[in-house]
């Protein structure tokens, strides 16, 4: 159970996919390919994406934080458990952002507040997080989100 104060402890939804950083950014963690270099997200430790490659072994590395919108949607349906949407369930941005430094792509919720019609391919994307639910002990489950960038 979290300490009795008013500010409920966050913890990830999924550990291992994110981390904040001692300058309190929070920075997704991939794996990468320690043979050629290639980048998969969601995280894993073995098995090189890359058809080209026979590497198995990958290292887990942090990613960029901003990256360019390359494509976006409206889930405009409740997603199916155990995914906890909320009740009544309200729409949400996903955003497609291209880390160009890493050369991959990666999917993720918008934050809340952001409408699909507010983006526009070819704009700044910056990595933050946000609340997806309270847990039965009361933390709040946290997962990584794109925001517009200032």
């Amino acid at each position: 159970m979290p300490g009795s104060s008013d500010v409920q402890q966050q913890l990830p939804a999924i550990d291992g996919w994110f981390t904040t950083g001692d300058d309190g950014k929070t920075h997704l963690i991939a794996g990468k390919c320690t043979q050629c270099g290639t980048y998969v997200f969601p995280p894993r430790a073995t098995n090189c994406p890359n058809p080209a490659c026979v590497g198995d072994d990958l290292e887990q590395v942090p990613l960029s934080r901003r990256g360019t919108l390359w494509s976006y949607t409206e889930n405009q349906y409740a997603p199916p458990p155990p995914y906890p949407s909320p009740d009544p369930f309200e729409p949400f941005a996903v955003a497609a952002v291209e880390l160009a430094a890493e050369g991959i792509i990666v999917l993720g919720k918008v934050v809340e507040g952001t409408l699909a019609a507010d983006l526009k391919v070819g704009m700044e994307m910056e990595l933050t997080t946000m609340p997806l639910y309270t847990d039965e002990d009361g933390f709040v489950r946290t997962v990584y989100a794109w925001e517009i960038a200032e």
